[in-house]
């Protein structure tokens, strides 16, 4: 199974999309709180290059925002 993190923050609508996305297909994911761990916020724009959430990283694989054909792909779904 792939290894799934989600960098998000709790009042981000496309990260809640992206959380509901991956229990819909069973897919356990780490959810990152970059809103109040700046340790986890700077790994997340060091890894994307960016401020905006959701990022998610799946086996290394870095997905920014809620791009479902992409997150699908990546976890070989359908």
């Amino acid at each position: 199974m792939a290894k799934v993190k989600v960098y998000s923050t709790p009042t981000c609508p496309f990260c809640i999309k992206a959380k509901e996305f991956l229990k819909e297909h069973n897919i356990e994911f780490e959810d990152i709180d970059v809103s109040n761990n700046q340790e986890a916020s700077k790994e997340m724009v060091d890894k994307s290059g960016q401020m905006g959430v959701p990022v998610i990283d799946i086996d290394g694989e870095i997905i920014i925002g809620f791009d479902v054909e992409r997150i699908g792909k990546a976890l070989k779904l359908g």
